[in-house]
């Protein structure tokens, strides 16, 4: 891949939200409207496979170490923004995770191509909700319906692990939008390779989120490593977010939990695909599908 020398924060505009359905240059995307079975998706990285869960934080406890061990973050509204996702309701098993990025319409979420995308298929996976802050089955602002899902063409075509990105394009909720009740993260373009992300994610096998804070490193030219422990099955599509802003309550989404070996074959090792220009294009794709 080229070499891009730029950080960019994608800002937040207004547009009119639309209805249509539109297919890119550079993404495929489709409302999700029929019918799903609810069951538990597997077979691809770190998407529905139970594991052990890690230990929980101690509510007493100061921040944890930047070390990349798992706890159990608390309940606050940053943490909020990122969720479970389900296949039709919350009867079934989440299987993946995904968190609210800012947009013009203020109802888009990020996560892995590989959670919302069936290769077989060749379609995007039917009746997708997303439970924002979910906890022991309880979900503070409900469940939120999974409109349209916007992928790359190399990753609908070939599954380039380079493009594990997905955008999702959320329903109203009592006449809300999901960035009007939990705000967003910004997205962030060229980040570099040397971060520290705070990495949230829910796994298959617990009913509460996991964190982990460590550095971020480069593993290829297109590609993120780190160390976090207990990151197993259900944790794809998990944020990746640096340069958290106390004041604003606001970070900056640089990668999302896939890509490499769709997020890696070891539940201690993550990897996501790194976000250039190619993602900036299908941000920009994602909104336009928005609005159409």
């Amino acid at each position: 891949m080229r070499p891009l020398a730029r950080k960019i924060v994608l800002p937040l505009t207004l547009t009119v939200v639309g209805a249509g359905a539109i297919v890119g240059y550079a993404s495929q995307e489709a409302d999700t409207s029929s019918r799903g079975n609810g069951t538990l998706r597997s077979g691809h990285g770190k998407s529905g496979e139970a594991r052990q869960d890690p230990q929980d934080q101690d509510p007493s406890a100061t921040a944890p170490a930047d070390d990349g061990s798992a706890y159990t973050p608390r309940s606050t509204e940053q943490n909020a923004r990122v969720g479970a996702i389900f296949e039709k309701d919350d009867s079934g098993d989440h299987f993946c995770t995904a968190s609210v990025v800012q947009s013009p319409g203020r109802n888009m979420l990020i996560t892995a191509a590989h959670c919302a995308f069936d290769a077989e298929t060749g379609q995007p996976v039917n009746d997708l909700v997303f439970a924002p802050d979910y906890r022991d089955g309880k979900e503070p602002t409900g469940l939120w319906k999974v409109e349209k899902v916007v992928v790359d063409d190399r990753w609908a075509t070939s599954q380039d692990e380079d493009m594990d990105v997905a955008f999702l394009v959320l329903g109203s909720k009592d006449g809300k939008q999901i960035q009007d009740v939990l705000g967003g993260n910004t997205l962030g373009i060229d980040p570099g390779f040397d971060n520290d992300v705070k990495i949230t994610g829910y796994p298959t096998s617990s009913e509460t989120p996991i964190s982990c804070h460590n550095r971020a490193t480069k593993f290829s030219d297109t590609q993120m490593r780190v160390r976090c422990t207990d990151f197993a099955g259900g944790t794809s599509g998990s944020p990746w977010l640096a340069d958290y802003d106390p004041k604003s309550h606001t970070g900056t989404v640089i990668g999302v939990l896939g890509g490499h070996q769709g997020g890696g074959d070891e539940d201690d090792v993550s990897y996501a695909a790194y976000f250039g220009e190619a993602v900036a294009d299908l941000y920009e794709r994602a909104q336009e599908a928005d609005e159409g």
